[in-house]
């Protein structure tokens, strides 16, 4: 893969997500339960007109959709069905070695899910797909990758 768009910050990282789906209208992430959740959050608020799910780890049966209300997008209490996604978005925190993630298991979740002109959208940190060697072994369509750097002052 090639770097195609650089961006900085929150903004630019929601604007090129938003970009990157194009005309998608429906969004499934797939993550880390508790950690990538507040991902997929804020990145299913920059497409809010659309329909947004977030499945844990690889449990396509636990998936629930987001809803838009004025204070946060959160996940419904009801299970949702995430078949025929125009995108499936896989968030970083599956390739951590904790989870301990198959990439042909993610690869079989994917086909069943994902419509079969969608895109397979990867969003990570500090490079943690191509870390985990899942660029070589998952045919996204792109990788929104940011790096974090901070400060604490006092």
């Amino acid at each position: 893969m090639e770097n195609v768009n650089d961006w900085k910050g929150i903004t630019g990282q929601l604007v090129s997500f938003k970009s990157e789906v194009g005309d998608s209208q429906k969004i499934t992430f797939v993550g880390s339960p508790g950690v990538c959740t507040p991902f997929a959050e804020l990145l299913a608020y920059a497409v809010r007109d659309r329909q947004t799910y977030f499945i844990p780890l690889l449990d396509a049966d636990d998936c629930h959709q987001f809803e838009a209300k004025d204070y946060a997008m959160v996940l419904s209490d009801e299970v949702s069905n995430p078949n025929d996604s125009d995108a499936v978005v896989l968030l970083g925190g599956l390739s951590m070695p904790k989870y301990d993630v198959d990439t042909e298991d993610v690869k079989a979740l994917v086909k069943s899910i994902l419509k079969e002109d969608g895109l397979l959208i990867g969003v990570c940190f500090m490079d943690m797909f191509a870390k985990a060697g899942w660029l070589e072994k998952i045919d996204f369509d792109c990788v929104i990758d940011g790096t974090l750097t901070g400060v604490v002052k006092k």
